[in-house]
C-alpha cells in the first residue's frame, strides 16, 4: 500500500492528491477534474465521472506556430470547461500521468494556482475498479480574466538554454538512456519526429522520467527516494537553476513537476523545444 502523499516528505505534498481524495471530491462544485492523455480517444471510452477533457494538441497548442495558446485563447478554454479562478483544478492522464503533468504546466504559464495532479492517474484509477464513465459532463460557462501568459519563470527557449550552458547550469535529460547516448532519435516504440542527429545536450544529466515513479502504479516516489535520485546520485543542487528536457516537452514537464513541487528546487524551466528542436540545430553543440 502507498504511502500517503502527506507523510512522504514533499516540499508540496498539496500539489498532489490521492484517487481517494479525488473520489470524496466528485461531487464538490469547487474542483474540476481535467484528462489529458498522449492517446486523445481515452476519454470518450471512459473517464472519472464529471471529468472534462483537455486536448494537448488541439486545446492547449497554437494551431499554426509551435507555441501555446494565448491569453485569449486560455481564457476561452476555461469558459468552455467552466473554471473560475477559484475553481481547483486536478490533472489526470495516461503514461502515468506525463499530459497531465504537461497541461498543469501550461496552466501554470498562465498562472492559475489552484491545481493539483492525481497520484498514479489513469492506470491507478482503473487498477483501484473505480468508476468510469462516458457521459460528457457540461458545465455552465465560467468567466475567466487570465493574466498575460508568463514564459519566463518555468520555460526555457534555446537561447535560454544557449545561456544557461555558457553558465555551465544544471541540465536534465529526461529521455530514455538510447535517446542521451544518440543511438535512438526516439522512444521506443514511437515513431521518428524529425531529429537530425542523436545524443544530448552537453552537460545534461542522465535521469530517465520513469524513475521518479513506482512502475506498479505510476504514483511518485517519496521525498527521500526522489532526493537520492536527483541530488544525491547526479549531484543536482536544489538552489541552482535548472532546466529538463525530453523531445518535445512532455515528459520532461513530469520531471520539472517533481522538482519543483516534490523537491523544492528554487528555479526549474522546462525546455518544450526540447530534443525535436536542439537535434535540428545548425551551429550547436551535442554530446554523445
Amino acid at each position: 500500500m502507498a504511502t500517503p502523499i502527506e507523510q512522504r516528505g514533499y516540499k508540496n505534498p498539496d500539489a498532489l492528491v490521492s484517487t481517494d481524495w479525488v473520489e470524496q471530491h466528485l461531487n464538490d462544485r469547487n474542483v474540476r477534474l481535467i484528462e489529458s492523455n498522449e492517446d486523445t480517444l481515452l476519454y470518450a471510452s471512459g473517464h472519472i465521472p464529471g471529468a472534462v477533457h483537455v486536448d494537448w494538441t488541439a486545446d492547449l497548442n497554437d494551431q499554426v506556430r509551435r507555441d501555446y495558446i494565448t491569453k485569449e485563447g486560455f481564457e476561452r478554454l476555461m469558459a468552455r470547461i467552466g473554471v473560475t479562478p477559484d475553481t481547483t483544478v486536478v490533472f489526470y492522464g495516461d503514461k502515468n500521468n506525463w499530459w497531465a503533468c504537461y497541461a498543469f504546466w501550461v496552466f501554470q504559464l498562465f498562472g492559475h494556482k489552484k491545481a493539483k495532479v492525481m497520484d498514479g492517474g489513469r492506470v491507478k484509477w482503473q487498477k483501484e475498479n473505480r468508476t468510469l464513465a462516458r457521459d460528457v459532463p457540461s458545465y455552465p460557462p465560467a468567466k475567466y480574466k487570465s493574466k498575460p501568459r508568463q514564459d519566463k519563470p518555468i520555460r526555457a527557449f534555446r537561447g535560454d538554454v544557449m545561456s544557461h550552458l555558457k553558465k555551465r547550469g544544471q541540465l536534465v535529460d529526461v529521455r530514455s538512456p538510447e535517446e542521451y547516448a544518440g543511438t535512438r532519435l526516439h522512444m521506443p516504440d514511437y515513431p521518428n519526429e524529425g531529429a537530425l542527429r542523436g545524443g544530448h545536450i552537453p552537460g545534461a544529466k542522465s535521469v530517465p522520467w520513469a524513475r521518479a515513479i513506482n512502475p506498479d502504479d505510476g504514483t511518485f516516489k517519496t521525498g527521500d527516494e526522489l532526493k537520492k535520485l536527483y541530488e544525491q546520485d547526479q549531484k543536482l543542487a536544489p538552489k541552482k537553476e535548472t532546466i529538463a528536457y525530453c523531445r518535445i516537452g512532455e515528459r520532461s514537464s513530469h520531471t520539472w513537476f517533481a522538482l519543483k513541487y516534490l523537491l523544492g528546487f528554487k528555479s526549474v524551466r522546462n525546455y518544450d523545444g526540447s530534443w525535436t528542436e536542439w537535434g535540428n540545430l545548425v551551429g550547436v553543440p551535442i554530446e554523445k
